[in-house]
């Protein structure tokens, strides 16, 4: 397998624009190749990058320390580095996924939705996006993740990452990514990584509606909203994970064994968006749980906020440098209580009830309105591989028509309505 890669996109004494715009341009040109992609060669080159995670993975360990290293001469906090970190155990669990997605089917391009009464046939077709833009945060994972999704969908894409992780994207492109599409004979350009930290190129991402019409926004709640805004003002549509935190809301049906489990389940990473945050009690319960959860989460490292609260109550705390081990406890009403906090409170990603009884369940599932509800099961559920069983591009909240929840690669096509001839065999499998 060829292990050529492409040029890096150029340097930081280079214009913002004249970098993105260069990239949006090679993804542009690999992307009617991309497009055409047999299923064949889409599994070649996942495939294909699965077994260079192996083969270079003491290049991408070296180059993530050199990442690692800088963070934490820099004072970043423990969940943020805990991010960023690769090691073989991270890289082996990338590779499998990649595996696993290989194997997976592709949905059928045409879907025939009706054979009319004059003589036509209506078929729904899937067809690629074109080329799709990433700007996420310093998870040097997510490169492996989103350009898998961008190649099993057959798009292609320009990725753009801070300086906090670039060295380990760098080397993730260019040891691993190009080289698996050229070795199965599809452009390397096909996915561009910026190599230019500045975040004007970000800001640049979202500028270009004819070379990048969507972009994915993954990262702090404030910069995302940001770029989101001027997304809209040049017409780029954009998928955005701006804002998470779980909930976890403790029934009065709940054993305090499975409280525990469920509170446990739920912070067993900090640094993530669907960790515990928000931990309600029912009120009838909260003087005989509280001691015991408290606790339990300080036997965690964690911090335990509770009222009178001097923040608001959805406070995401993996955001807040320095107090990212913290973990919000409130009392709730009930279980519509419960679900009507998750609703007004938080981001609306995802929230869970500890319960055994089936009534309670069903009146909280039935009332919270998030992208993931969960019945004696963690939010860390929610999230493309342990969900989804692919990879994701990141987790969509907004309260629109669309990819909601982790968008994988079955989200990333546009809908393509045309009709034929009912006589014709378009439409149908041969």
């Amino acid at each position: 397998m060829t292990t050529t890669s492409p040029t890096p996109a150029t340097d930081t004494g280079t214009d913002p624009a004249e970098i993105v715009t260069d990239c949006g341009r090679r993804a542009s040109a690999a992307a009617p190749r991309m497009a055409a992609a047999s299923d064949h060669e889409v599994a070649q080159a996942l495939r294909g990058m699965a077994a260079l995670l192996a083969e270079t993975a003491d290049t991408v360990l070296a180059a993530n320390a050199t990442d690692v290293e800088a963070a934490e001469r820099a004072g970043t906090t423990s969940a943020l580095v805990d991010r960023l970190r690769l090691d073989p155990g991270r890289l082996d669990g990338l590779a499998q996924s990649l595996l696993d997605l290989a194997d997976i089917a592709t949905p059928a391009v045409d879907t025939v939705l009706e054979e009319r009464p004059d003589g036509l046939r209506l078929i729904e077709r899937r067809r690629p996006v074109g080329v799709i833009g990433a700007n996420f945060e310093a998870r040097p994972n997510v490169v492996i993740d989103v350009a898998s999704q961008l190649i099993k969908s057959r798009n292609a894409g320009v990725l753009r990452t801070g300086g906090a992780a670039l060295a380990s994207a760098t080397a993730l492109m260019e040891a691993v990514v190009a080289p698996a599409l050229a070795g199965a004979g599809l452009d390397p350009d096909a996915v561009v990584l910026v190599t230019d930290p500045r975040r004007e190129c970000a800001v640049e991402l979202v500028r270009h509606p004819d070379l990048v019409p969507l972009v994915i926004l993954r990262g702090s709640g404030d910069t995302t909203r940001s770029l989101g805004l001027e997304a809209a003002q040049h017409g780029v549509r954009t998928l955005a994970h701006a804002d998470g935190g779980g909930v976890l809301y403790v029934d009065r049906a709940a054993s305090v064994e499975l409280a525990h489990q469920m509170v446990t389940s739920s912070i067993d990473r900090l640094g993530v968006c669907n960790r515990l945050n928000l931990l309600l009690v029912e009120r009838h319960r909260w003087d005989e749980m509280l001691p015991g959860l408290t606790a339990l989460l300080d036997g965690h490292g964690l911090r335990v906020s509770l009222p009178p609260h001097t923040h608001a109550l959805g406070h995401e705390w993996a955001l807040d440098d320095g107090n990212e081990a913290t973990v919000t406890v409130a009392p709730a009403d009930g279980p519509a209580d419960a679900a009507a906090i998750a609703n007004r409170e938080t981001s609306g990603l995802a929230a869970a009830i500890a319960t055994a009884d089936e009534a309670a369940a069903r009146v909280f599932l039935d009332t919270y309105a998030g992208t993931g509800a969960f019945w004696n099961a963690t939010t860390r559920l929610l999230d493309g591989v342990k969900l989804r069983r692919v990879p994701e591009t990141g987790i969509n909240v907004d309260h629109v028509p669309g990819p909601r929840g982790p968008v994988v690669f079955t989200d990333l096509c546009l809908r393509q309505y045309v009709v034929v001839p009912a006589s014709t065999a378009i439409g149908h499998p041969e």
